[in-house]
């Protein structure tokens, strides 16, 4: 790998990381908002078409974060250069097995970490000025799925910091795990409800956390932390225990024209 200074990386890494907010937030909203509005199956979550001024404010939020997430990935990659992370480019250092291991291990970790913060969040003694941009376009759209105070996203960006100095992890298992966060957010923050009724009391399905889960989320906001998976709702009691009635309830509305 070739040296850059810290500007030069920093730039780049904002560059990547507006081009996959907007290919994948963008496109999941011009997909299922505009070019495809009549998806079969396509139940509605929210209340009202996201306004231009919501949709507006989301983009600034997450141009904000995307400042702080190219911030943190610059610093990664210097210190990677120095030797001190534990990132690695040899599969075979550690063989393929680990990858898939290591892969669901940063997923349930960081799902573990972003329960407790997301629910440290909303404490009024923070949610003002740590999570309030995030909930300020009331129901979620696409765009908001990275619309994150300067704080937040800060704190989010922290995970990513720490991890590469306590996990081995291979680049292409760390570029997975960032692709997969980033269509996860869209996906819960997307607005309709994809997947069949008997999804949230499949054996798998209940513990995964989709549209109608978050959903819940952006109305209760106090319930639902988890980003990824629902056990640690279930383990420490905020998962709605409506949950299952609201994802049937879906079924009786009809998509927005």
């Amino acid at each position: 790998m070739i040296d850059h200074s810290f500007g030069y990386y920093w730039l780049a890494f904002f560059g990547l990381i507006l081009v996959r907010y907007f290919f994948i937030a963008g496109g999941a909203y011009w997909l299922f908002y505009s070019y495809w509005k009549q998806i079969p199956g396509r139940r509605e979550l929210r209340r009202s078409p996201p306004s231009l001024r919501a949709i507006q404010r989301d983009i600034t939020l997450s141009l904000l974060s995307a400042i702080v997430f190219a911030f943190c990935a610059a610093f990664i990659i210097l210190e990677y250069e120095l030797g001190k992370t534990l990132l690695y480019t040899q599969i075979h250092q550690y063989g393929l097995w680990y990858l898939a291991v290591s892969f669901l291990a940063v997923l349930v970790l960081q799902d573990t970490y972003f329960y407790f913060i997301h629910r440290a969040f909303h404490h009024p003694f923070v949610f003002k000025w740590m999570h309030h941009g995030h909930h300020r376009s009331g129901d979620p759209s696409p765009w908001t799925s990275f619309a994150f105070d300067l704080p937040e996203g800060f704190v989010q960006a922290l995970f990513f910091v720490g991890i590469v100095f306590i996990i081995p992890l291979h680049f292409s298992t760390l570029i997975a795990v960032l692709l997969t966060m980033t269509v996860w957010a869209v996906w819960n923050h997307l607005g309709f409800e994809l997947l069949p009724a008997s999804f949230s009391r499949h054996w798998l399905g209940k513990w995964l956390i989709g549209p109608t889960h978050h959903a819940i989320h952006h109305r209760k906001y106090t319930s639902h932390y988890g980003l990824y998976f629902t056990v640690w709702d279930r383990l420490l009691g905020t998962q709605d225990p409506n949950y299952d009635k609201a994802f049937d309830a879906t079924l009786k509305r009809q998509p927005s024209e």
